[in-house]
């Protein structure tokens, strides 16, 4: 066979469709194809970051051990934190509770310090601490659709279910755990009538209960803020939000 004909044979077999190039996904494509299973339910993203609840999520995840940090710093000072911290240390104060801080300004300046160290104490241990260590995300998905049961359920629910960095689920260790180290802890500000065991387990009981109510509000904040149509307020969904993610 000649030269002439070998190479007329190699082009007629290049220029063939017999194996095509597979087709290139996006790389958002591909990157989300490993958190869709059975089991998993859609639940909808904000577009714009919540001022009021930072900890609402933007993303599917994970995020870093410095932006876990920095969420911790953000919900911190964040304004519930704030409203109710300040509205804790007046009932306080009204009721004669924490007698050791006195009354007056003075007192209530001490009750406000006091729970607001108390808070960002627990979101140390529950937002950074702990969800870094355990490779957990402390945000709150929040699930738009579904009616009111499912959305309650799913507020509720998470008071006790925490997700993963790698989008699974399991028990909200950073959540129980992280409130009971923070009361611990507030037992060396507190004054001496409040530092018992008994006393501390009751701050904790106060706390995984607000916790729960704050989740119920957090789930239908976008919603509140979209039926008022406070556009500027309303984080607002993302197009096409629905990303398969574990509730």
């Amino acid at each position: 066979m000649s030269r002439a004909t070998l190479a007329q044979e190699r082009t007629d077999t290049t220029a063939l469709p017999d194996s095509p190039a597979p087709k290139q996904e996006p790389a958002d494509s591909r990157q989300r194809a490993p958190e869709k299973s059975s089991g998993q339910r859609s639940l909808e993203l904000i577009a714009r970051r919540s001022w009021f609840y930072p900890d609402l999520a933007r993303t599917s995840g994970p995020l870093t051990a410095g932006e876990k940090f920095k969420l911790f710093l953000d919900t911190s000072m964040s304004p519930p934190q704030i409203l109710v911290s300040a509205a804790a240390a007046g009932i306080s104060e009204a009721r004669g509770t924490l007698a050791g801080y006195g009354q007056g300004g003075e007192g209530f300046g001490k009750r406000f310090g006091s729970s607001m160290a108390s808070n960002a104490s627990s979101h140390f241990f529950g937002t950074f601490l702990l969800p870094a260590a355990l490779h957990e995300d402390p945000r709150f998905f929040v699930r738009f659709n579904g009616g009111w049961k499912l959305r309650v359920g799913h507020a509720l629910k998470r008071t006790l279910v925490i997700r993963t960095d790698e989008g699974g689920s399991r028990f909200n260790v950073p959540g129980t755990l992280g409130p009971l180290l923070a009361e611990g802890l507030a037992n060396t500000y507190l004054p001496d009538s409040e530092r018992t065991a008994g006393k501390t387990f009751e701050r904790f009981g106060v706390r995984i209960a607000f916790g729960a109510a704050n989740n119920l509000l957090r789930e239908y904040w976008p919603t509140i803020f979209k039926n008022l149509r406070i556009g500027k307020v309303a984080p607002g969904l993302k197009p096409d939000s629905n990303l398969p993610v574990q509730p």
